[in-house]
């Protein structure tokens, strides 16, 4: 027999549903930082300046977005 209200503390079915939809978005999100940080060793942050930082992180982030479509690039120039 379900509960008439969530114990304290507890989150009800909207927050649910709420916290579920973000915990997919943060899933993918996280994913391109857990591929960045362990085929480019990018998990130190060098202080070289913003300007630099910002280029390198821009750069790891598209190479990033290449690696993990390489699937769908490869299908596309083979015949």
């Amino acid at each position: 027999m379900p509960r008439c209200r969530p114990a304290v503390g507890e989150p009800d079915e909207s927050q649910r549903l709420s916290n579920r939809k973000k915990s997919k978005v943060r899933a993918q999100v996280e994913h391109v930082f857990g591929v960045i940080k362990r085929l480019w060793g990018l998990s130190k942050v060098r202080y070289r300046g913003l300007h630099k930082n910002a280029t390198r992180a821009f750069t790891a982030l598209a190479l990033a977005n290449i690696y993990m479509s390489r699937g769908l690039l490869l299908v596309r120039v083979r015949p």
